[in-house]
């Protein structure tokens, strides 16, 4: 492909409006860079099941058309794959010179995707982004993806989907960061330790919790804050009283984006507990924002400033204890991967 002219998004979900700011940020800065970048790219998304009405709407200026699947049975899944498959053969009958076709997951976004790419022979890749590289994934035999058509987020998801697969993704992009979203760093840090993600047992908040007891025996005045919703929100609050840690730690609940970004600004460090990640946007976000990141995940190779890893609970009550001890504790932002040059390593893949 000489120029990449027209690229349709396939994804299970996207915002709903211009206000819904906590679904999937990292792909929304992708977006909106993209069309800052490369104004005379027409962009088309495609969500399979989120918006939950299927309609036609304009989101920054970028097309998006919703399905509004709900996560529906096997038959309707099947229907809606039709649907979809019948708009991606309206666009390819307007011609299909420059354009190019990225899968968010390797899920039924990517099988679709596949499926119109070896019909159309238009170029396809698919960004695998964290749980779709283990073992077990369905849709991995259905589709067969070369090297050349995976996107790997980081260099853990792709030694992970060669261990499971045997096939080594050409191609690493991780997330990037949304530099224009983050107000002024702030002088005060209030929060001592911030956590942020979905509720869900994946994510370890009960790990979180049983951490911050332990430090509150040597700093009682310890203020942890975690953001987010999911189904063990009520599980965790419990936690939270048994352990008489209601004076410790704040559940918020899930919150806009932008304020989850400021939180960021007001804590000293980002705690991450959770036992799988590929490369969670809120890492660089947190980085960027002056925290200091703990976390049990390595998703890259190379060293990041402010980045401690850890593989114990043990020694990540040490390394917490170590920071909340510095008086002098640099916060100063860290940038590792902007979302203005995700954008561009896209548009690369399709030149």
């Amino acid at each position: 492909m000489d120029k990449l002219k027209s690229l349709i998004i396939l994804s299970p979900g996207f915002p709903e409006d211009e206000a819904d700011t906590t679904c999937l940020p990292p792909q929304q800065a992708l977006l909106r860079a993209l069309k800052e970048q490369f104004p005379e790219l027409r962009i088309t998304v495609i969500a399979f099941q989120y918006p939950f009405k299927n309609r036609r709407y304009t989101w920054h200026g970028i097309d998006v058309i919703s399905f509004g699947g709900k996560n529906p049975g096997r038959l309707k899944r099947l229907w809606i794959w039709f649907r979809v498959l019948k708009e991606l053969r309206n666009i390819a009958g307007k011609g299909l010179e420059g354009v190019g076709v990225l899968s968010f997951w390797l899920g039924e976004c990517a099988f679709v995707g596949s499926l119109f790419s070896k019909v159309y022979g238009t170029p396809h890749h698919i960004w695998v982004l964290g749980q779709d590289a283990k073992k077990g994934n369905k849709y991995f035999p259905l589709i067969r993806p070369s090297a050349n058509e995976l996107i790997a987020v980081s260099d853990f998801i792709a030694d992970e989907i060669n261990r499971n697969y045997s096939v080594k993704p050409l191609h690493r992009i991780p997330v990037g960061t949304d530099t224009t979203s983050f107000p002024p760093l702030m002088s005060e840090r209030p929060v001592d330790i911030l956590g942020a993600g979905s509720l869900i047992p994946l994510k370890q908040f009960n790990v979180f919790i049983d951490v911050i007891g332990e430090l509150s025996v040597d700093f009682p005045a310890v203020k942890a804050v975690i953001c987010g919703a999911g189904p063990e929100e009520q599980k965790l609050q419990k936690q939270i009283e048994r352990l008489n840690l209601g004076n410790s730690i704040k559940l918020t609940g899930e919150i806009p984006h932008v304020e989850v970004l400021k939180l960021m600004q007001q804590s000293k460090i980002f705690l991450h507990t959770s036992e799988y990640e590929g490369f969670g946007a809120v890492f660089t976000e947190a980085l960027y924002a002056g925290a200091h990141v703990v976390s049990f995940c390595r998703p890259l190779e190379n060293e990041i400033d402010h980045w401690h890893i850890v593989k114990l609970k043990e020694e990540l009550v040490d390394q917490l204890t170590y920071l909340l001890e510095q008086p002098d504790l640099s916060h100063q932002r860290v940038l590792y991967y902007s979302s203005e040059q995700v954008a561009t390593d896209v548009m690369n893949l399709f030149s």
